[in-house]
């Protein structure tokens, strides 16, 4: 049984799936009218591939149902896939946010308020529906893809291509301020991914070209030897990771993408996406630039510490709610990116962790604050007052995933923050000193958010809005059901994650 699941072409069935799906959504006459429903199958039937690979897995088996076929002779490309642990568990995320995020955006999208109205009308929303739907079916395939690919031309044009639909799901579907946010947002990740084509380029020149040339475990050691080429390479992969991630200094796209985004977009932007950032950092500049990663690793933890206290401090002062929930993650990112480099196998694993918990909470603070500001016609706090009694369960997930990236034992965000600040204090007593810095501030800003808009007095005009629908209660079961899990038993998943932390713990001189 375990050798039929691990001979099937997985990984490229995962992503040719949606992509196709997506494909016969756009071009397909009449198909647009039950693009949602469709969406949602298709996205659940390719969870239910992801599930199904999971028996295959051995976790100490390094990477696994890899696939490699010839792609540009030429050049070296290759479409080559693979996943270790840490690719597995970051599969899982986006194939099981998608068919969520589907569900609570089942009503989201609407016609502009000049569209008017009649049959017209109808199709138009239809249409419109449909490309939303379509997008998200193209973006989970792209996900999917990045967290599998093993040959470094193909991970550059899959990092390139995925800003295509996130740029239409921000500017055609976002806010008021969604064309300056979507361009803002791909102004950024263009110049970053332009920078790490040069490094790209400049490996693909060392290796001299020819079958495999750019897989990356051929590339790993081609630069030994050559401290400053590697150093020079390794920094223009790390300006791409770093501004997806995001970092301070290069997060301020984050922020307004976020505000201008629908909710269900900055639930995968920032609940997925922008891990692409830190796996990065983790499966691609560790093992082909240790010794640069080794010496630079200093001033990234420094820069870490910034954005952990720096995000903390400006998300205590935000007034809009997506923009606080955009900066609570430039300081967890902070400390994603911490554990990855202070060198320990115990704040490895709790940033690989960490990624997955972040993505749930996260996931579900964008998508249950969507649902209030909806009602509520406003992202201001100042709109809201007393929300507590008029939407008593809304409130009670919000407080929950409030709770769990706060990092409250038995919640997603406990145990990986603990293995981060373990670890961290193992390796650097005062990098970890100001880690619980950000710690405290967490707390500051998700339960002051919560004060401001959930007790109190009922805010006037807001006694009439509704609770949460019986299709929004659902989409938020799972997310709800995963914090307690990741608290609880995070066992499963640690599993998974350790091999793999132990392999890339080892690179700056630490396997246990």
């Amino acid at each position: 049984m375990t050798s039929t699941i691990t001979d099937l072409p997985w990984l490229s069935l995962l992503v040719a799936v949606p992509a196709l799906a997506a494909a016969v959504i756009w071009l397909v006459p009449g198909v647009q009218k039950v693009a949602r429903p469709l969406g949602l199958v298709v996205s659940l039937l390719v969870l239910a591939g992801a599930i199904a690979m999971v028996p295959g897995f051995d976790a100490g088996g390094g990477y696994q149902f890899t696939e490699t076929y010839s792609w540009i002779p030429a050049i070296g490309a290759s479409w080559a896939v693979g996943i270790n642990g840490l690719g597995l568990v970051m599969i899982l995320l986006a194939v099981a946010l998608v068919p969520i995020v589907i569900g609570a955006a089942w009503n989201e999208v609407a016609l502009p308020a000049s569209a008017g109205e009649g049959e017209g009308s109808a199709k138009a929303l239809d249409r419109r529906r449909a490309g939303y739907v379509a997008l998200v079916l193209v973006l989970e395939a792209m996900m999917i893809a990045i967290f599998a690919v093993r040959d470094l031309f193909s991970f550059y044009v899959v990092f390139e291509a995925m800003l295509i639909p996130v740029y239409f799901m921000i500017g055609v579907f976002g806010g008021p301020n969604r064309r300056p946010a979507a361009m803002k947002f791909l102004l950024y990740s263009l110049a970053g991914g332009l920078v790490m084509l040069a490094g790209v380029i400049y490996l693909l020149v060392q290796t001299g070209g020819g079958e495999g040339a750019l897989l990356l475990d051929n590339l790993a050691g081609a630069l030994e030897g050559n401290y400053t080429a590697q150093l020079w390479v390794f920094l223009s992969f790390l300006l791409a990771f770093a501004i997806k991630a995001p970092m301070v200094p290069v997060h301020t796209w984050l922020p307004d993408a976020a505000a201008e985004a629908p909710p269900g977009t900055s639930a995968l932007l920032v609940g997925v996406l922008d891990k692409v950032g830190t796996f990065g950092m983790i499966a691609i500049c560790l093992p082909l630039f240790p010794d640069a990663v080794a010496n630079v690793a200093p001033y990234l933890i420094v820069l870490a510490i910034i954005s952990i206290v720096y995000g903390g401090i400006l998300a205590i002062g935000q007034r809009d709610l997506m923009r606080l929930i955009a900066f609570t993650s430039v300081s967890h990112f902070g400390l994603i990116v911490l554990g990855i480099f202070v060198g320990t196998q115990t704040a490895m694993t709790g940033s690989m962790i960490y990624m997955v918990a972040h993505g749930v909470s996260t996931a579900a603070l964008f998508l249950v604050a969507g649902f209030l500001t909806q009602r509520g016609g406003s992202q201001q706090m100042s709109a809201y007052s007393g929300m507590q009694r008029v939407v008593p369960v809304l409130a009670g997930v919000f407080l929950i995933s409030g709770l769990a990236t706060l990092a409250l034992p038995g919640l997603s965000g406990f145990v990986p923050e603990y293995l981060v600040l373990l670890g961290s204090f193992e390796a650097n007593a005062a990098a970890g000193v100001f880690a619980v810095i950000g710690v405290v501030l967490s707390a500051l800003y998700i339960l002051l958010a919560y004060q401001k808009v959930f007790t109190g007095p009922v805010a006037e005009g807001s006694g009439e809005l509704a609770d949460l629908s019986g299709r929004e209660r659902w989409t938020m079961v799972p997310l709800v059901i995963a914090m307690l899990a990741l608290g609880f038993f995070p066992g499963p998943v640690l599993d998974l994650l350790t091999p793999a932390a132990d392999q890339f713990a080892a690179i700056l001189g630490s396997p246990s």
